[in-house]
């Protein structure tokens, strides 16, 4: 890859002066945020005791909770690194507008991380675990389970630190979705089966669309939306780069701090969430009894499981009808999920599978007096239904009404209560660590985007036309279950901006920053493949 110091030899127009950026080390500020650090992974350690302990487990050996300390500290860490490695996508435009000092920009925009990430809802971290292996997911507490979940995270890690030492604003997102489609991909070849049956292919397109259309996406609205400011505004000044560090008008200021503030929240609502879910993995590998199932759904709820439960058996037993099941149905319901085919087999086990759940809290009572022993088979049987029915409520070849779908995903909704939940510790472990990591390492990424993409400093009106493309497009995303990148969408947004303001581009930045984003999600599916065939060999 090139590297980006050849950039500095590129043609420039005339500059100001860049924005203060760095700040002498203060021991005070540095002991306050190793101190936050350790309370942090204390809190944890001590509410997954005090979880434990709640159940009743007697705990034998210290080695599962060794294992748990080292994968929460990766999971963590993988947070951390996402922080400072996308901190850009919302400061870059307030430090080079002089909105905010850089100090407070990044204080703030790590504080609304943190926000976004205690008010998400979770759906999302669940989201991203239905792309795994299903097989893998169901075993999480075994070997191939934890070499699973390494594999994803030390990678994504990897190249997120790898892109970030050399200032190019990749996507940690598809960077993560690039590690769980390698870690598909080595289990399918490892298990003898060809390499894409381990791959939701469905989802890939989407993504791999996503990579083409964000940056055509960014690049053009932001370049419309300076030209409508510019036909609209009659301030010149508001499309000259910054003069001697003085403020923008306070209007304009106003919408810049605006736009950083939603662009941090929503990206912690988001992207926060994808370690929620990888936690939860660690979590119901290493103690199920306290993690596999929500045990804080009251009782009197199995009234209503058991309602939802007989609807949806009804519509499941209509299309299984003539066919019966022999033996164990859970391997045909796996199967289904895994390759996404419909066959006769799929109805009547899912329906005796649907039967026997709706047994198991007859007998039980309650998601609380599940017997230890019995928690993790609950929660897989709870899992594969519900996965079934998503797969199959988008299979055309399911033949299933609307009514049909409305009945099935009100059994779902069910099932997921009682399975895909996530403690509130969890969540503000994941905010320290994500506002912590934003407040960290920004100044190589702030750099590349407000210096290295055009040949002028990024002026008032293109940080405003940017950042209001990249906050819409979060928002947009995450109503419409889009994977979009904000990464892609800024970078690409502030390029449309200085070809539009005739600002000049720096060919050799775009160039390095297209390879980073090209090679981003093979890079990523041949480091996680890799790392996943050790940790098999290791564990």
């Amino acid at each position: 890859m090139t590297s980006l110091s050849s950039v500095d030899t590129a043609p420039q127009h005339t500059r100001g002066p860049a924005p203060k950026l760095d700040h002498p080390i203060d021991m005070k500020a540095v002991i306050v945020f190793l101190t936050i650090i350790g309370c942090g992974l204390l809190f944890a350690a001590y509410n997954v005791h005090n979880d434990v302990e709640t159940t009743g487990t007697i705990v034998k050996s210290a080695a599962p909770f060794l294992l748990l300390g080292v994968a929460l500290v990766i999971a963590l860490g993988f947070e951390f690194v996402n922080g400072f490695h996308d901190t850009a996508n919302a400061v870059a435009t307030v430090i080079y507008t002089r909105s905010l000092p850089a100090q407070l920009a990044v204080v703030w925009s790590g504080f609304f991380n943190f926000l976004g990430v205690l008010t998400s809802t979770g759906a999302v971290a669940f989201g991203i675990v239905s792309l795994l292996p299903v097989e893998l997911i169901l075993q999480v507490g075994s070997d191939a389970g934890f070499a699973m979940v390494f594999a994803m995270l030390i990678a994504a890690i990897i190249w997120n630190l790898g892109t970030w030492w050399l200032g190019l604003p990749a996507s940690s997102s598809h960077t993560l979705i690039g590690s769980i489609i390698g870690v598909g991909i080595a289990n399918a070849l490892m298990r003898g089966r060809d390499g894409t049956s381990g791959v939701d292919w469905g989802k890939a397109t989407e993504i791999g669309y996503a990579l083409l259309l964000s940056p055509l996406v960014g690049f053009v609205c932001s370049a419309l939306l300076l030209l409508a400011f510019k036909a609209l505004i009659k301030n010149k000044d508001l499309f000259k780069e910054p003069k001697n560090d003085q403020p923008p008008p306070p209007w304009i200021r106003g919408l810049l701090v605006l736009t950083c503030t939603g662009v941090s929240f929503a990206h912690g609502s988001n992207d926060g969430q994808k370690g929620m879910g990888l936690i939860m993995l660690i979590l119901i590998g290493t103690v199920p009894t306290a993690y596999a199932l929500n045990r804080a759904v009251p009782a009197h709820h199995v009234e209503t499981f058991i309602t939802t439960s007989n609807a949806a058996a009804k519509v499941v037993d209509a299309k299984a009808s003539g066919y019966d099941v022999i033996g164990n149905p859970r391997p045909a319901v796996t199967a289904y999920i895994a390759q996404h085919e419909l066959n006769e087999g799929t109805y009547p086990s899912l329906a005796a599978l649907i039967q026997d759940i709706s047994k198991q809290v007859k007998t039980y009572g309650s998601l609380s007096k599940v017997p230890a022993d019995q928690v993790s088979n609950t929660r897989n049987d709870m899992y594969l239904a519900s996965e079934a029915i998503r797969v199959l409520s988008k299979d055309k070849a399911s033949d299933l009404s609307a009514s049909d779908v409305k009945t099935l995903t009100a059994y779902k909704k069910e099932l997921d209560l009682s399975t895909k939940f996530i403690p509130i510790w969890v969540k503000i472990c994941v905010a320290l660590a994500l506002g912590l990591g934003t407040m960290i390492g920004w100044k190589r990424i702030v750099v590349t985007v407000g210096e290295k993409i055009g040949k002028e400093h990024l002026n008032y009106g293109q940080g405003a036309a940017a950042e209001l493309v990249a906050m819409g497009t979060i928002f947009a995303a995450d109503n419409f279950g889009l994977p979009v990148s904000t990464t892609h969408v800024l970078s690409s947004g502030i390029a449309g901006t200085m070809a539009a303001n005739g600002s000049g581009l720096q060919l050799a930045t775009l160039r390095n920053i297209v390879m980073a984003w090209v090679l981003t999600l093979p890079c990523a599916i041949a480091l996680s493949a890799s790392l996943y065939w050790i940790f098999r060999h290791i564990f």
